[in-house]
């Protein structure tokens, strides 16, 4: 199991991966509104956007 990135929602940085490369998607927006994370306390944001621009840059 990786990492949890969202703790109030309990989202780890491999459900990130998946989700962002199953849905396409390409923007901070489009991931946050998919898995509603960050709506909480929004800590997680920078490492949310860390993830997709390592996805969108085939690092993940």
């Amino acid at each position: 199991m990786s990492e949890i990135i969202c703790n109030h929602l309990g989202i780890s940085k491999d459900d990130f991966i998946n989700i962002i490369k199953e849905k396409n998607l390409t923007t901070l927006d489009e991931v946050l509104d998919e898995t509603d994370a960050g709506s909480v306390c929004g800590t997680c944001i920078p490492d949310i956007e860390q993830i997709l621009n390592d996805v969108l840059n085939g690092k993940l």
